[in-house]
């Protein structure tokens, strides 16, 4: 008796419904997922309706111009970084005095970073009074 061999079957996957099960999950991720704006809140500055305070005869008025420049009472600095801010005000103050009132002007179109810029250089200079102008409401 003559038995036939048995052809032995290919072994493969069949991978077609494996990848349509990871597309749809590629699919309800991108559909479920939510993704965030990067979004800017429009802020409103406050303008100050108060008496105007007296004026000191010390002290010292730091201006910042829209464009961002300093100017140390009434003199504008050559440079308009941190360095030539620090080293004007230092010299107006002395070795060992106790720091003036330190009124700082900005501008409405000055950076922020300007503005804090000054405020840092103070604290770290010791200037512990800081006053900061504003302008009266125009009415609008």
């Amino acid at each position: 008796m003559r038995f036939r061999r048995q052809r032995a079957d290919e072994v493969s996957i069949n991978l077609t419904p494996l990848i349509d099960v990871v597309f749809l999950l590629l699919i309800f991720f991108m559909v479920a997922t939510t993704f965030t704006r990067e979004t800017r809140l429009g802020v409103i500055l406050p303008e100050a309706d108060g008496q105007a305070a007296t004026a000191d005869v010390e002290g010292i008025e730091v201006v910042v111009t829209a464009n961002g420049q300093y100017r140390l009472d009434g003199e504008t600095l050559p440079q308009s970084d941190r360095g030539a801010l620090r080293n004007a005000l230092a010299r107006h103050v002395q070795e060992g005095a106790v720091p003036p009132a330190l009124t700082l002007t900005a501008d409405a179109e000055a950076s922020h970073q300007a503005v804090v810029w000054v405020m840092d250089v103070a604290g770290q200079l010791g200037f512990t009074r800081l006053r900061i102008t504003t302008q009266e409401p125009s009415g609008e």
